[in-house]
């Protein structure tokens, strides 16, 4: 005997299953190509420009528009944001996290730390004009 839900809960399940591995192989990534999905591994952001990097890692607390939110946690506001003006600031909260701010240091590289600060530094009402090195974040990535 067949249930009449088993055939959609396991077409389900299998998608799900299917489209969560897809997405961790995407994203998943070092400097000399694609790893393989695993917990030994670590998960590595693919994306490489600042805009793309804000949207993958930054955008869902910090929103769209930079304005933050509030609610279950407080997420401050890069839009206008005058804390951003010093370059290191942004980037070591980046790489080491803030209150309740994960820190992504194990998932990006020096050159997506530094793409992702200088795209919030100069987009959503900020206008700061000396962008961050790699060679910098790599400094700020030994500061504990």
């Amino acid at each position: 005997m067949t249930l009449p839900f088993a055939r959609p809960v396991a077409a389900v399940l299998i998608g799900s299953v299917l489209a969560f591995s897809s997405l961790l192989a995407c994203a998943a990534s070092d400097a000399t190509g694609p790893i393989a999905a695993g917990i030994s591994e670590g998960f590595r952001f693919g994306q490489q420009d600042g805009e793309s990097l804000y949207r993958a890692v930054c955008q869902s607390c910090h929103m769209a528009d930079g304005q933050g939110a509030q609610g279950a946690g407080m997420y401050p506001a890069l839009a206008g944001n005058p804390k951003l003006a010093a370059s290191s600031y942004p980037a070591y909260n980046v790489l080491h996290g803030r209150k309740g701010m994960p820190g992504f240091k194990n998932m990006l590289s020096d050159e997506q730390v530094a793409e992702v600060t200088n795209y919030v530094r100069s987009h959503m009402g900020n206008a700061y004009k000396d962008p961050i090195t790699p060679a910098t974040v790599k400094t700020l990535r030994g500061t504990p």
